[in-house]
C-alpha cells in the first residue's frame, strides 16, 4: 500500500488543525502549513511536518512547495473571517479578505497544478462556508469571497478532469468553537455603526442560539469524504446546519 500525502493550509487552529490530525490518524503523511508554525498543536511524528505558509505571498507559496516535495491532495483551508455592516467596511478591508480567502486559495491551487497535471492525478479540496448556501447578514464581504471560490471550483473541476485531477468543495456550517471571530481581529472595529447597532444585536443573539452547529470533527470528516469520493460529487456540506441548508437549497 502506497502511503499518500496531503498538504493542508491554515492548520494553526480550527478546521485545518483537526483535518491534519484526522488524516494523520488515518495513516497519511501530512504537511500542515500555517503562517506562524507551531509544533505543539500536532503530534510528533515522522509522517507529519509543519511548514510556514502565507497564501497571500507568491514567494511563500513557492518555498512551501519546494520544501514539501510531491503530494497527492491539496486542502485549501486558510481563511480569515469578517463581521460587520458592508456600508462601514472600507474597500481596502474587502480586498484584504479577498487576498486570503479567494486570491490566496486560487494562487495556491495554480501553483500545484503543474505537478498534478504531470502525474495525471491529484485532488484539490477548497473549503468555503455555509454562507454560500443561504444569505446571512453582516458577512457580505466574507460571503462574496467564499462564493467566488464556489464558481471557480466548479469551473476548474471541468477543465482538470481530463488530466485525472479532481476538485471538490467542502462547505462548513457555523462552528462557534473555531477562531472565526478572533481571526477577524482588529478588522471588526468600527464595522457596526450606531445605525446598525440594534439590528446587529439581534443577529448576534441569533448566533448564540443556533438550531444546529458544526464541529471541527464534522469538517475534517467532510474533507475526508471529499478526498475519498469516487462518484464525481462536487459539494460536501459539513455539519448538521450546513447539511440542512444544502437540502433546503
Amino acid at each position: 500500500m502506497i502511503m499518500k500525502t496531503v498538504l493542508i493550509t491554515g492548520c494553526s487552529s480550527g478546521y485545518g488543525l483537526e483535518t491534519a490530525r484526522h488524516f494523520h490518524a488515518q495513516g497519511w503523511n501530512v504537511i500542515a502549513t500555517m503562517r506562524t508554525p507551531r509544533d505543539d498543536v500536532l503530534p510528533r511524528s515522522e509522517r507529519l511536518r509543519v511548514l510556514p505558509l502565507d497564501v497571500t505571498r507568491p514567494d511563500s507559496i513557492a518555498a512551501v512547495l519546494a520544501a514539501s516535495g510531491p503530494f497527492d491532495v491539496l486542502v485549501n483551508n486558510a481563511g480569515i473571517g469578517l463581521f460587520g455592516a458592508f456600508e462601514a467596511t472600507p474597500m481596502a478591508m474587502v480586498r484584504e479578505i479577498f487576498e486570503t480567502n479567494t486570491f490566496g486559495m486560487m494562487a495556491m491551487t495554480q501553483a500545484v497544478l503543474p505537478q498534478f497535471r504531470a502525474q495525471r492525478s491529484g485532488i484539490v479540496v477548497n473549503v468555503t462556508s455555509s454562507a454560500v448556501l443561504a444569505p446571512m447578514p453582516l458577512v457580505a464581504a466574507y460571503t462574496a469571497s467564499k462564493t467566488a471560490i464556489e464558481g471557480f471550483t466548479g469551473s476548474l473541476a471541468h477543465e482538470l478532469a481530463v488530466f485525472g485531477v479532481s476538485v471538490k468543495l467542502v462547505e462548513p456550517g457555523y462552528g462557534p468553537t473555531t477562531r472565526f471571530t478572533s481571526n477577524s481581529g482588529s478588522r471588526m472595529e468600527g464595522l457596526v455603526p450606531e445605525a446598525y447597532a440594534l439590528f446587529a444585536q439581534q443577529v448576534f443573539a441569533a448566533f448564540t442560539q443556533p438550531s444546529a452547529l458544526t464541529t471541527e470533527a464534522d469538517v475534517a470528516e467532510g474533507i475526508w469524504r471529499a478526498v475519498n469520493d469516487t462518484t464525481g460529487q462536487l459539494r460536501f456540506p459539513a455539519g448538521a446546519d450546513a447539511v440542512a441548508l444544502a437540502q433546503a437549497k
